[in-house]
């Protein structure tokens, strides 16, 4: 089986507090997020070895964005999220 088949997945948008680096602005910004939550049940076709590894998982988050655009209407400047994780357990 497939991990993907372990999880219902979701898109969402969160707001962020972040700092543009050119101009020094911190501002909210919306970050699209990937929501992998664990499925209550496993899938019928699973093995002893499927079972294991569903125990095991976790309900995750996957950032989508990793470029915003600054809000100063004097920089505009598009920057990179690093002050983020890329991936976050919930």
């Amino acid at each position: 089986m497939e991990e993907r088949e372990f999880f219902d997945e979701r898109p969402e948008q969160r707001t962020h507090t972040l700092t543009c680096p050119h101009c020094g602005k911190a501002d909210e910004y919306p970050i699209a997020w990937l929501v992998r939550r664990k499925k209550t049940s496993l899938p019928r076709h699973a093995d002893e070895r499927d079972r294991a590894r569903f125990a095991k998982a976790q309900s995750y988050m996957v950032r989508r964005d990793d470029m915003v655009g600054c809000k100063n209407v004097r920089c505009r400047k598009r920057f990179e999220v690093t002050t983020l994780q890329s991936v976050a357990f919930l």
